[in-house]
């Protein structure tokens, strides 16, 4: 059977930097070329970044696109490397109207496209396009309708865009229709928990389905809320794992496949599967047998629950920062779990030294939690003050003298003030320490500890803070290494510590308790009575779905943070502030 090298380029696309992305392919492509290569892809729209959001809606932006990707086809032509094709994403727009979708000529479309020798020998746009989740394609995108199939080598190879083979049908069922040898699918597919087990089953069973080896291309990165975790993967039609990337890492993996000969059977324009017109295209290049040399294909192992969601929280971290422009950070440290665990992941993201911490002590804090900030700081090596905020809280007191709650969430205020300030002052972006738990049930103070451009562990309950905690500090004496979180931080009852002796178990359930139930409500969607019948107490299920419908309005106000879980709040979770809607 004849042989193609492929080049699978996991990379991390910048929304909205055309430039940056072309230069990033061309470098790709150039490794992948020296590597042998006979067929290199990028991931879903690669050209543009991903997702572009209203950037699709901006005509100038479509155009930029579009002209960006027939420059970039003529550059690695000029560039020597003109006689390896090409597969990219980016950003197209429609050529004909689409009268059922009430969509004019020109609509924006998520598309692909194919360069080799100087010029762009195809496009095709996605066929399925998804609106659920954090998807809104529907809003942008007009869908394609066709399957395109590239003969190379000997070999034709099938084309499809992420969502094609998330649905039924469609073009995974269409390129067994045609016998292709190859289904080349490129993805920008977000990460969430197990999802790399959701998408190798799904991939397996692609392949089975159309009957060939199936390569899934996903993207690394982070954008906004969203991480791409890459895992990257090829298939055989029998399920047979050929090769599979790492996850979180950019990285170039080559494969050589045995593929069956490319078949004439089928002529162009025939009428296949939902609809999809068949479109040829013959690049050309004579079958290839087997090299003498065969590269040694990648198949990296998997990561484990905690590795992998902390690996989330770090690429996204890091990614929100430098692709804002920022070099630094600035954390709140209380000695608490919460900005303890967000230190650490800054650390990690960004380099201790370019970490900067703030001890903001008041009245109330325990010797024990100004000690844990200190030595967390030591063991990490990261910048660290202390700048206590009792004075600035009894001037506000002498003029407001404040009782209770509004005494409480004073202290959260001033400190949330006072790294505004030093952040405008040195130009560090603040993270905010703020988790699921909290979030969920309104524990977080607007204007006080919701404070920052971002918050790392934002979509992670306070029961999995704990987990990763210690998995960080285990991961670190696994590598001969200073753990980084301080045991007595990890060991002590969470507290705000914003009056004498104050515990959160004072006014909130056991997080473990908790966490089960916001995780039936939030992303099971369950109703009070569901939960209540799974044995849950009654009264802890009412106060619950009370709090954490009464909060919406903190939730909208709090700052972007990487999604981890299969519902954060923000892009997934889409409920009515004002609703007077409360039986679950």
């Amino acid at each position: 059977m004849p042989n193609l090298r492929l080049a699978l380029c996991q990379n991390d696309p910048w929304v909205g930097d055309i430039a940056r992305n072309s230069d990033e392919v061309v470098r790709w492509t150039r490794q992948a070329a020296d590597a042998g290569a006979q067929l290199v892809a990028f991931p879903e729209m690669a050209l543009t970044g991903y997702p572009v959001e209203d950037l699709a809606l901006r005509g100038s932006f479509v155009e930029a696109s579009r002209t960006g990707l027939v420059e970039l086809a003529a550059r690695l032509r000029d560039e020597g490397l003109g006689e390896v094709p090409v597969v990219v994403g980016y950003l197209g727009r429609s050529d004909h109207d689409s009268p059922r979708l009430h969509r004019p000529a020109g609509s924006p479309q998520n598309c692909a496209a194919v360069l080799h020798r100087g010029e762009v020998v195809t496009r095709f746009a996605k066929h399925y396009l998804p609106n659920y989740g954090v998807f809104d394609e529907y809003r942008y995108f007009v869908p394609g309708d066709q399957l395109v199939v590239l003969t190379l080598h000997g070999v034709d190879v099938a084309l499809a865009i992420c969502e094609d083979i998330w649905q039924d049908g469609g073009r995974a069922t269409a390129a067994g229709e045609v016998g292709a040898g190859l289904l080349l699918v490129v993805n920008g597919s977000p990460y969430e928990r197990n999802k790399d087990d959701v998408r190798l089953d799904l991939v397996q069973r692609r392949a089975a389905e159309a009957g060939c080896t199936l390569a899934y291309l996903n993207m690394v990165g982070g954008q906004d809320e969203l991480v791409f975790d890459g895992d990257s993967v090829v298939v055989s039609k029998d399920g047979a794992v050929l090769a599979r990337a790492p996850q979180f890492e950019e990285r170039l993996l080559l494969t050589d496949l045995e593929l069956p000969a490319a078949s004439a059977e089928h002529t162009d324009g025939l009428i296949l599967t939902d609809g999809l017109h068949l479109v040829r295209v013959d690049l050309g290049g004579e079958p290839l047998p087997a090299p003498a040399e065969p590269v040694a294909a990648e198949v990296a192992p998997r990561l484990d629950d905690e590795a992998e969601i902390y690996a989330a929280l770090v690429e996204g971290t890091r990614a929100y920062v430098r692709k804002n422009g920022f070099k630094s950070v600035l954390i709140g440290l209380s000695g608490g779990i919460d900005s303890a665990l967000v230190a650490a992941i800054a650390v990690d993201a960004v380099g201790a030294e370019n970490v900067h911490c703030v001890s903001m002590p008041s009245r109330y804090s325990s010797e024990h939690s100004k000690d844990d900030a200190a030595e967390l700081a030591r063991r990490t090596g990261l910048n660290f003050r202390t700048v206590p905020i009792a004075p600035m809280f009894d001037a506000y007191m002498g003029s407001l003298g404040l009782t209770g709650l509004a005494e409480e969430n004073l202290q959260s205020r001033l400190r949330g003030t006072l790294l505004m300030a030093v952040s405008n002052q040195e130009g560090h972006i603040v993270l905010a320490p703020g988790n699921k738990s909290e979030l969920a049930v309104g524990y977080s103070t607007l204007y006080g500890d919701s404070v920052g451009a971002y918050g790392p562990i934002k979509d992670v309950y306070k029961s999995l803070i704990f987990r990763l905690a210690k998995w960080r500090n285990e991961a670190a004496e696994a590598r001969g290494e200073v753990p980084p979180i301080p045991e007595n931080t990890i060991s002590k009852p969470p507290s705000a510590e914003l009056r004498p002796d104050q515990v959160d178990t004072d006014s909130l359930p056991d997080y473990d308790l908790l966490d089960t139930v916001l995780d039936l409500y939030v992303e099971g969607d369950l109703g009070r009575d569901a939960i209540v019948a799974k044995g849950f107490p009654p009264e802890v299920v009412d106060r619950v779905v009370r709090l954490v419908d009464t909060a919406e309005y903190k939730r909208r106000q709090y700052p972007p943070g990487p999604k981890i879980s299969a519902k954060g709040f923000g892009r997934d979770r889409r409920l009515p502030i004002t609703n007077r809607w409360r039986r679950g």
